[in-house]
């Protein structure tokens, strides 16, 4: 190589030189596009980022996981305020023995400013079983359904401001209790008992009474084949004077010849109890029940 070339071969390779660090130094094309889209926050505006609220409804998730839930909201609440709340309390076995009579004891006694009751269970045929305005007595009543198969049997609990408040628990059931014609149905005894009361009161230390009382009806849901609905559709507790105390609604899935148990929150006047009602057929409830 000629002494003449060697400056402009090193101007070259320095030139090299320095488009090669150049390089070094800026970034890969593609770095960029390998950033997830997602490690970019979402604004704090965007309505996917606000939680659902119990005031929003069908916002809250079942506890219970049914999936009738949704159905047995708007049935029964429409566009009502609905929260589910521990302290409305639903006893009930967790396997049922005998469809046609499942005990259930529901206790909202420690929620404020109960109004009325509804108990009902999600996947009976005729779905509601019962309404109780407690008036004088306590929020919590012990009864007895029927139920069809396994289901959640709920109580709602409706509070002065207007909102329902829900618990329930799942009972597992071997199935039929709807669809099976009473044992009643079948006897003629039936008619000449029928709506006959039994009961009595009891005094509790709390200063109350306990009233149990149980009533001679063959309770028909109307769905066994040629037995139409015959059920009880109002009782009315009243005090020796007539002033009423509490009020029970039951409907079809309540068991043959109801019991039902409530506690008054302090001792009525007199000695005894008025029971008033009537069935679906109008025949009337007419008894007293002494303590």
């Amino acid at each position: 190589m000629s002494p003449s070339a060697r400056p402009a071969l090193a101007w070259i390779a320095a030139a090299l030189t320095a488009l090669g660090a150049l390089a070094a130094a800026a970034p890969p094309a593609q770095a960029a596009a390998s950033v997830p889209a997602a490690s970019t926050p979402a604004p704090a505006s965007t309505p996917a980022s606000t939680p659902a609220t119990a005031s929003t409804p069908g916002a809250q998730v079942d506890p219970l996981d049914s999936p009738r839930w949704e159905d047995m909201r708007k049935t029964f609440f429409s566009d009502a305020k609905v929260v589910f709340d521990e302290r409305v309390k639903v006893n009930g076995p967790a396997v049922a023995e005998d469809s046609l009579n499942v005990p259930v004891n529901v206790d909202a006694s420690t929620l404020p400013g109960v109004e009325e009751l509804i108990v009902f269970a999600d996947f009976n045929p005729i779905v509601k079983a019962l309404r109780f305005e407690p008036g004088a007595a306590q929020p919590r009543l012990g009864f007895r359904i029927k139920l069809q198969q396994s289901s959640p049997v709920r109580a709602a609990a409706r509070t002065a401001d207007g909102v329902w408040h829900v618990g329930g628990a799942w009972v597992t059931a071997t199935g039929g209790g709807c669809t099976l014609p009473s044992v009643g149905s079948g006897s003629p005894e039936w008619q000449e008992r029928l709506n006959e009361v039994n009961g009595k009161l009891w005094p509790r230390v709390d200063g109350g009474e306990r009233l149990r009382m149980r009533i001679i009806h063959p309770m028909d849901t109307g769905l066994a084949a040629g037995i139409p609905a015959f059920h009880i559709e109002d009782i009315v507790i009243a005090d020796a004077e007539g002033r009423t105390l509490s009020r029970i609604q039951p409907l079809e899935p309540v068991s043959e010849n109801p019991s039902f148990t409530l506690d008054l929150r302090a001792a009525a006047p007199g000695a005894r109890l008025h029971v008033a009602g009537r069935d679906n057929n109008g025949n009337r409830i007419d008894a007293w029940v002494t303590r």
